[in-house]
C-alpha cells in the first residue's frame, strides 16, 4: 500500500462550529453539507462557486445523507427524519425513534451503505454511560438494532466492495470491523485500528478509492490513514485540536473535506486555534468513492 506523505490542509470556511460533523458530498448539487451539532445548524458549501448557505433548527441535527428522488435522510437528537431545505426553511418528516426512552442520549454520525441504508449510532451526550447504540434505517423506513453498549458511538463507514463495515468505540480508542452481509447484518466483531490515547480519540471516517480508511483525531491535531489491515499509511495535520470527520467530494472526488469543533476549548486554547470550528479542505494523492443515496441500491 502506498504511503500518503504528511500533508496540510487548508480552512475554507472560518464557521466557528461548536461542533462541526457529518460532512457529505451531494453529487446532484456539487456541494458539501455539514453539521454543527451543539449549534442546530445546517451547512452548504458549494466549492466551485464558493456559494454557503446555512440553516437553523431547534431539532439538533446530528448527521444526514442524500436521498434518492430528492431531500435528504437525517439523524436528530429525537431519531430519524426526512428533511426538506427550502432558501431559508427546513422542514422535517420524523420516521423513527428507536430511543424515546432514553432522553440522555443523542444521535450521532450517520453514513448510508451501497444498498441505500442508514447506518448511524447513538450517545450518551453526557458522554458517561454505555448506552449508545448502532442503528440500520431501512429504505421502508424500517429500523433495526445492531449493535450496542458505546459511550460515544462514531463511523460508520464501508469497504469499496461494501462487505466491511467500521465503527468507531471514541471512548475505548477503537474502531472496530465487522462482517457486513447483503441483508444488512453483521457478524465477525473484531478490532481493526486502535488510537494511541497521544493521538487523541478516533471520530469521524471515510473510505478512499483505494480501500484505505481517513478517521479523524479528536484531540489529535488531524487525520490518520489505516490500510485494509488496519496499518498506518498517512497523516493529515491541522491546526486545531478537536477534529472530527472527513468526506472526500468535488466534481471528481479528489478533495478531502474535514470538519473540526470548538466545543471544550478554553479561552487560552481558543485563541491559540483562531479557527477551531473550521471547515477544511486538502488534495491527498487518491481520491473517494461517490456517495450512496438513501433508498436506491448500487
Amino acid at each position: 500500500m502506498t504511503q500518503v506523505p504528511n500533508i496540510a490542509a487548508e480552512c475554507i470556511w472560518d464557521a466557528g462550529a461548536a461542533l462541526g460533523e457529518g460532512p457529505v458530498w451531494v453529487a446532484r448539487e456539487q456541494a458539501l453539507y455539514w453539521v454543527d451539532i451543539k449549534g442546530d445548524k445546517i451547512h452548504r458549501m458549494k466549492p466551485g462557486s464558493g456559494a454557503r448557505s446555512t440553516w437553523a433548527t431547534s431539532a439538533q441535527p446530528c448527521s444526514l445523507a442524500p436521498a434518492a428522488g430528492g431531500g435528504f435522510i437525517g439523524a436528530f437528537r429525537g431519531g430519524f427524519a426526512k428533511v426538506s431545505l427550502g432558501e431559508t426553511e427546513i422542514a422535517l418528516e420524523p420516521v423513527a425513534d428507536p430511543e424515546a426512552d432514553r432522553p440522555g442520549n443523542r444521535f450521532n454520525d450517520g453514513k448510508v451503505d451501497a444498498r441505500g441504508r442508514f447506518w448511524a449510532g447513538t450517545m450518551d451526550d453526557g458522554e458517561t454511560d454505555p448506552s449508545g447504540v448502532l442503528y440500520r434505517l431501512d429504505p421502508d423506513l424500517s429500523c433495526s438494532r445492531l449493535d450496542d453498549g458505546y459511550v460515544v458511538s462514531n463511523g460508520p463507514a464501508f469497504s469499496p466492495d461494501g462487505r466491511t463495515l467500521y465503527h468507531t468505540d471514541t471512548f475505548a480508542g477503537l474502531i472496530y470491523a465487522f462482517d457486513l452481509g447483503q441483508d444488512g447484518g453483521l457478524s465477525n466483531k473484531r478490532p481493526f485500528v486502535r488510537i494511541p490515547a497521544e493521538s487523541g480519540y478516533p471520530d469521524g471516517m471515510t473510505v478512499d478509492a483505494a480501500g484505505c480508511l481517513w478517521g479523524a483525531h479528536w484531540g489529535g491535531w488531524g487525520l490518520g490513514r489505516f490500510d485494509p489491515d488496519g496499518k498506518p499509511c498517512g497523516r493529515i495535520d491541522l491546526p486545531v485540536a478537536q477534529v472530527t470527520s472527513c468526506a472526500f467530494g468535488g466534481e471528481d472526488l479528489s478533495k478531502l473535506f474535514i470538519t473540526t469543533a470548538a466545543i471544550g476549548l478554553d479561552q487560552e486554547a481558543r485563541r491559540a486555534q483562531p479557527l477551531a470550528g473550521g471547515l477544511f479542505i486538502c488534495e491527498p494523492d487518491v481520491g473517494g468513492l461517490p456517495t450512496p443515496l438513501f433508498g436506491a441500491a448500487a
